[in-house]
This record gives structure tokens, C-alpha cells and sequence, in this order.
């Protein structure tokens, strides 16, 4: 089975220089995927370029990704050249991106390298692209996995907003993690929490038994 498994940080550059972009280092996805490979697959891992990671084993082919619209490009192309079966969507994409960024005096600052003397920056963020939202008619056949991160909450909040995700975006399941809800990671229909997995690795064991009965 074709299986792309997307993974890592996107950012959003602030100037050519700087950028918003989170703390994601692409294991989760680099693990994953090599597991897919091991078990048969042929895997696609989309590594954002913020990853620090290391790069997976050459048993999985790997495209490099920055923002959220180069992923979705990236994504695009593939579902028009392959027959994917299967899309786990581990990357931690950028919710915002900058607009403008403006002086205390209310200047545009629209320079390759903004000056790191200005007194005060206010940037303005709008939402950024939803890539999740638009893998279902990009994969319509596909068994697709979201993932939910969350940190405020309990629990039960942690796996409403995954439940949440797999009815909004007409996925199969999503694997939530985070302080909210607990040790380990959850995966989730839309009945609720299916499996509990403690380790990263006893979550991409899973995930590869899954695949073969879903």
C-alpha cells in the first residue's frame, strides 16, 4: 500500500530571515514511517524543514516541506501521480501566518531583513491554510489519520476536540496526546478512545496492525 505520513514543523516567515514556526522534531512521523516501510509499505514521509530529527531510513522515500501551502502543494501533486491508501498526519502545522508586520510609528515593514533597531513590532496574524481539512478530497479511498495536541483541559476535553476533528474533516481516527490528556497517546474514532499506547513506539506498532483490519 502507498501511505504518506507527514511530519515535523511547518513555519510562516515573519521577514526572509525570521519566522513563527513550534517546537515539533518530526520523531513521531520519522518512527512511523520507517515502521509502515518495514511492514511493506511504500511510504512517503513529508518532513517539514524545521525538523530536528534525524532524516528516515532510505526504505522511505522523503519530500521536504516549509509552509503550511507547500505541504498542501506537495500533497496535491501526490494524489494526482499515486494511488495513496493511507495518509497519517503527524506534522504540527502553523495555525497563523503573518500579514503585516508594523513600526510603533505604524510604518510597514516589508524589508528582506527587518531592523533588529525598531523599538516595538505588532504583527498581524490571520489563520493559516487547513491542510487537514482538505485531505479528504484529496484522498477520497484513503484511510486518513489526524493527530490532536492538547495542553489545556482534561482529558475528556482532549479526546471531545479529537472526536471533534475525525466528524469536521471526514477522517478515519486521530491520535491525541498532550499535558490534557495525559501520559501516552490515544487513538481515537468517533466513538471515542479505541487504544492506548505508552510509548511512541508501542503507538506506531499499533498503527501498523491497525492498517491491516481497517
Amino acid at each position: 500500500m502507498a501511505i504518506l505520513v507527514t511530519c515535523g514543523p511547518s513555519f510562516e516567515p515573519i521577514d526572509q530571515v525570521r519566522r513563527l514556526t513550534n517546537f515539533s522534531t518530526g520523531e513521531l512521523g520519522v518512527r512511523l514511517a520507517e515502521a509502515l516501510a518495514a511492514a511493506g509499505h511504500d511510504v512517503i514521509c513529508l518532513k517539514g524543514v524545521g525538523a530536528t530529527f534525524r532524516d528516515p531510513a532510505k526504505s522511505v522515500r522523503q519530500i521536504a516541506f516549509a509552509t503550511n501551502d507547500d505541504l498542501q502543494r506537495e500533497l496535491e501533486t501526490l494524489s494526482r501521480q499515486e494511488k495513496i491508501g493511507a495518509v497519517f498526519h503527524t506534522a504540527a502545522l502553523c495555525d497563523f501566518k503573518v500579514v503585516t508586520a508594523t513600526s510603533s510609528s505604524g510604518a510597514r515593514l516589508d524589508a528582506a531583513k527587518i531592523p533588529s533597531r525598531i523599538d516595538s513590532i505588532t504583527l498581524v496574524l490571520e489563520p493559516a491554510l487547513k491542510v487537514i481539512s482538505g485531505l479528504r478530497p484529496l484522498f477520497p479511498g484513503a484511510r486518513i489519520v489526524g493527530w490532536k495536541y492538547e495542553l489545556v483541559g482534561k482529558q475528556s476535553d482532549a479526546v471531545e476536540k479529537a472526536q471533534r476533528q475525525i466528524k469536521e474533516n471526514h477522517i478515519k481516527a486521530c491520535v491525541v496526546n498532550g499535558d490534557a490528556y495525559g501520559d501516552g497517546y490515544g487513538f481515537c474514532t468517533a466513538q471515542g478512545v479505541q487504544h492506548h499506547s505508552t510509548t511512541k513506539a508501542e503507538l506506531c506498532a499499533f498503527l501498523v496492525e491497525w492498517l491491516k483490519k481497517a
